[in-house]
């Protein structure tokens, strides 16, 4: 019997590289530390990127029926009110620019949960809960995963996809805790009628002020509303699923505008975390062992493609070690390569518009200058390089 591809974690990344593994034949077993499977969080964003990624791995309609599809992205300008600038996402001309696919919202736990139903019915794939991987061997043609029990499991390979606090990333690379941006944002969810009166729209609606911002869009076919509201802060708490305290919440943004008030006066129990990156890195695989999402590239969420990188990461692994006539190093290695330089890129993208979106006086005015110049091309002309999306690697490894 073959030995399965071990993957340490299994929240969006990992069952992303397990099925798309598995649907190539490969034995695989996901590892996940908690209890269950779930997803912490609330909304994340689907470039259209990530859409030919659900293509690949017939994942679209099950995605499709849970996600909302909002008609614009617009940025407003916290203090006064004034829109900055519109991408019409939903329209016609959008999605022509980048090969008919949309652009959607989703709630976490949604995709999450069609990520773990493809692989609980997917032949070849084995899901174990309550299992805490604290080190791993590379024996040169298999891999030993040590447990937090004493248990040993033996794979052909490990992917680490085991976040931002990585033990596979730290026993490989030994780089450390991940940079602390300053920045605490604080997220909650509304059901469709709590949003007050006005303030509900079917767009991903950004209000930018000094050192904060206020984003909110719908979920699930507009039954819920996605709040996320960031500012700059000295505190810290590792994790992502602490309770805030709404007063500092509510201090950061005194002074701006009545809509992102009222927004933030219906909360009461806001859940906070801390922002965190790191440095980009040219090497994340090692002999038999590799890093994938989080573990690898952790970014900032202004780009909103953290689950769209890692699930990119998944097909283009899935792709290389199919390529690789069993040389899964080669595999990992190409892997790796075919991946730094996006990810770095959105990586340093993701912490500029951070900044972007917080300056404050003069650099205020003229952000709203530049982002009110129309550009050129069809809407969203200006990311074209993120959602064009990728290549997928394709002949001799």
């Amino acid at each position: 019997m073959k030995l399965p591809f071990l993957v340490a974690g299994g929240g969006i990344g990992g069952l992303a590289a397990a099925l798309a593994l598995a649907r190539k034949g490969y034995p695989v077993r996901v590892l996940e530390q908690s209890d269950e499977f779930k997803e912490i969080g609330a909304g994340i964003q689907l470039g259209p990127n990530v859409f030919r990624m659900f293509e690949l791995l017939g994942l679209t309609d099950a995605i499709k029926g849970l996600a909302a599809f909002p008609e614009n992205l617009v940025m407003m300008d916290g203090l006064t009110g004034e829109e900055i600038t519109r991408v019409p996402i939903g329209s016609e001309a959008f999605r022509t620019r980048f090969g008919g696919y949309p652009y959607a919202v989703i709630h976490r736990g949604d995709m999450h949960r069609v990520y773990l139903e493809a692989c609980q019915v997917q032949k070849g794939l084995e899901l174990s809960v309550q299992r805490k991987a604290v080190r791993y061997e590379d024996k040169g043609d298999r891999v030993v995963l040590h447990m937090d029990d004493g248990e040993a499991i033996e794979g052909c390979a490990l992917i680490g996809a085991d976040g931002l606090w990585s033990r596979v990333r730290e026993q490989m690379l030994g780089d450390g805790k991940p940079r602390v941006s300053g920045h605490i944002a604080y997220r909650a969810v509304l059901k469709r009628e709590e949003v007050p009166e006005g303030l509900w729209q079917n767009n991903v609606v950004l209000w930018a002020g000094p050192k904060t911002h206020l984003v909110h869009y719908p979920l699930r076919r507009g039954e819920l509303y996605n709040l996320v509201a960031v500012f700059h802060s000295d505190k810290y708490e590792e994790g992502w699923d602490a309770f805030g305290d709404p007063g500092e919440l509510h201090e950061k943004f005194a002074g701006e505008r009545p809509e992102v008030l009222a927004l933030l006066e219906k909360i009461d129990a806001w859940k906070m975390w801390v922002l965190c990156d790191r440095e980009p890195v040219r090497e994340w695989s090692k002999g038999r062992v590799t890093l994938l999402g989080d573990a690898a590239h952790p970014m900032l969420q202004y780009l909103a493609q953290g689950a769209n990188m890692a699930t990119e990461d998944a097909v283009v692994l899935a792709a290389c070690v199919g390529l690789s006539g069993g040389n899964i190093e080669a595999a990992f290695k190409r892997y790796q390569d075919e991946r730094y330089l996006r990810t770095a890129r959105v990586q340093t993208t993701a912490r500029f518009y951070g900044d972007v979106f917080h300056v404050a006086g003069v650099l205020r005015e003229l952000r709203n200058a530049w982002l009110a110049e129309p550009s050129a091309g069809p809407p969203g002309q200006a990311m074209a390089w993120l959602y064009n999306g990728i290549e997928i690697p394709a002949g001799k490894s």
